[in-house]
């Protein structure tokens, strides 16, 4: 009881994300009821080392428990809006007056009920086998034994079969639903377009997610009224998961159209790794497209329909497979063109795009013939290259915005442009991290179940609450959950990018020449057209 009461009370304390009230009350109930879980393992310990337990009246003591326990909850609900304002202040979000503390409390009593069932369950399950184990082992052997395979059944029904069953049900549902509905976006009726009468791709075939990245593309005149002089229509290519069955199939079909519409014919071409849905950020791409006025070709592959953090459990290796394939077959056709009338050419990525962007080209593979450089926009916290760079950051740099070494190759930035490194010279390869201090999609750790991560060091981040703090077991529960809404953040904080914090590090990736004033002009065009102020 008295880590239950502690749990709850700490969980409405800030993290990074803000936090509705059902998304608090969930919290604060999964926190309780794991509060409850490290209280009676402890005390079980207690009894399994056979050490004396203190001579205390138990009713006494439950009532003294449940008093003080209930003095710190309510002391902590007082002060819930004022943590929750903390960040919402940063974020210029209007403040809370309350957190509605009576349906938080009722959705917290819900899932702790719901948890606390489940572990007696568990509990059942585990003396069960404990005791037939025993009659063959010893006894505190037999103990041991039962509870491997208790959690061993629950891990594989929960995980290996209820989780991944579901997912891959939903993957598989969601790809034929996507193959049935229409939109209400019509083919394109230019031949040269993706999915237009010529096209190698069928629009049908490429999804919603597909046909909005084509559909979704900045016209010519668009960018002429922008720059006031003549400009091109970008060229995007999409292949969806029903375009053909096989990713190398996927992969051939995205360059044969590539190749139709010209797009090695342009002055850059980026390959994109979308996110799980299929998704790509048009904040990225569209400010792409402004800035080389409409020079440009972009090619992409879908690879799932389920979100993010769900493809990531349910099939990771499709992911990283599907940049590959991609990559690898346009790299290959890129480095037999001649240098000098070659486009650049360019790797983006966001989320687990990026994650995957970064496994999709092997450096040893590319060092003789390298490509331009790379914009990875919230890489994942299981980014292998990621946490290598952010490990081995200059002494004195912030592992929210580290320095790697002396800038020529790799560069971190956020809201603000800290990519203008003093005496940093750029090399030929040019890879850019945009990551805001306040995406916990980045920054979970795991490890903070036991230690205080890095970045909640001084100095923090811009957009982190300075009331954020660390508790052991707990501060891992809130960013786990911080992690599944941040992309409910407003634009341009948690794992929401905005188009103008591309803008600088387009500029910087792609080596282009424009001056700060008119840098400047496209950030307030896009924040004008996002509906900022």
């Amino acid at each position: 009881m008295v880590f239950a009461f502690a749990f709850f009370s700490a969980s409405l304390t800030p993290s990074l994300m803000p936090r509705a009230v059902l998304v608090q009350g969930a919290l604060s109930g999964s926190a309780a009821a794991v509060g409850y879980l490290v209280g009676t393992t402890l005390a079980a310990l207690w009894t399994f080392l056979e050490i004396p337990s203190p001579p205390l009246d138990r009713q006494k003591t439950l009532l003294a428990v449940v008093m003080l326990g209930l003095a710190a909850a309510i002391a902590s609900l007082w002060h819930a809006a004022a943590w929750q304002n903390s960040i919402r202040a940063l974020w210029g979000m209007p403040p809370l007056d309350s957190v509605d503390p009576h349906q938080l409390i009722l959705v917290a009593i819900v899932l702790f009920t719901v948890l606390i069932l489940l572990g007696r369950l568990f509990l059942m399950l585990f003396r069960m086998l404990a005791a037939r184990m025993a009659m063959i082992l010893p006894q505190r052997v037999a103990i041991l034994a039962g509870l491997a395979a208790t959690i061993l059944i629950f891990w594989s029904i929960g995980e290996g079969v209820l989780l991944r069953g579901a997912l891959r049900l939903a993957d598989s549902s969601f790809r034929q639903m996507d193959n049935l509905l229409e939109d209400e976006i019509a083919a394109p009726s230019d031949p040269s377009k993706t999915g237009g009468p010529a096209s190698l791709l069928d629009w049908h075939g490429l999804g919603r997610q597909g046909r909005h990245f084509i559909a979704s593309s900045p016209r010519r005149e668009e960018i002429e009224r922008f720059w006031g002089e003549p400009a091109m229509e970008p060229i995007r290519v999409y292949a969806g998961l029903n375009s053909a069955e096989e990713i190398e199939d996927r992969a051939r079909l995205a360059l044969e159209e590539l190749i139709r519409q010209g797009g090695f014919e342009r002055s850059t071409l980026v390959v994109i790794a979308p996110t799980g849905t299929g998704w790509v950020d048009p904040a990225a791409v569209d400010t792409l497209d402004y800035l080389h006025r409409g020079d440009v070709a972009s090619v992409a592959l879908q690879y799932s329909y389920l979100s993010s953090w769900l493809s990531l459990l349910v099939e990771p290796e499709y992911g990283s497979d599907s940049a590959q394939a991609l990559f690898r077959i346009v790299y290959r056709y890129w480095t037999a063109l001649p240098k000098e009338t070659r486009p650049q050419l360019i790797l983006y990525g966001l989320s687990l795009g990026a994650l995957n962007s970064q496994q999709s080209a092997s450096f040893l593979d590319i060092v003789a013939d390298p490509f331009q450089g790379a914009l990875w926009s919230g890489p994942p916290f299981q980014s292998e290259m990621w946490r290598i760079i952010t490990a081995a950051r200059e002494s004195g740099s912030p592992a929210w915005l580290p320095r790697y070494r002396d800038g020529s190759t790799i560069r971190f930035t956020n809201q603000d442009d800290h990519l203008g490194l003093p005496g940093a010279n750029w090399g030929p390869l040019r890879i850019v991290y945009l990551q805001y201090a306040s995406d916990p999609v980045v920054f979970f750790d795991p490890w903070s179940f036991y230690r205080p991560p890095e970045w909640l060091s001084e100095p923090r981040g811009p957009d982190v609450s300075p009331k954020l703090g660390w508790y052991p077991g707990l501060t891992m529960l809130q960013l786990l959950f911080d992690m599944m809404i941040a992309t409910t953040s407003p634009m341009g904080y948690g794992h929401v990018y905005a188009p103008e914090h591309h803008i600088d590090p387009w500029i910087a990736v792609s080596s282009l020449n424009i001056d700060r004033a008119t840098a400047e002009r496209m950030k307030q065009y896009f924040k004008a057209n996002a509906g900022e102020e």
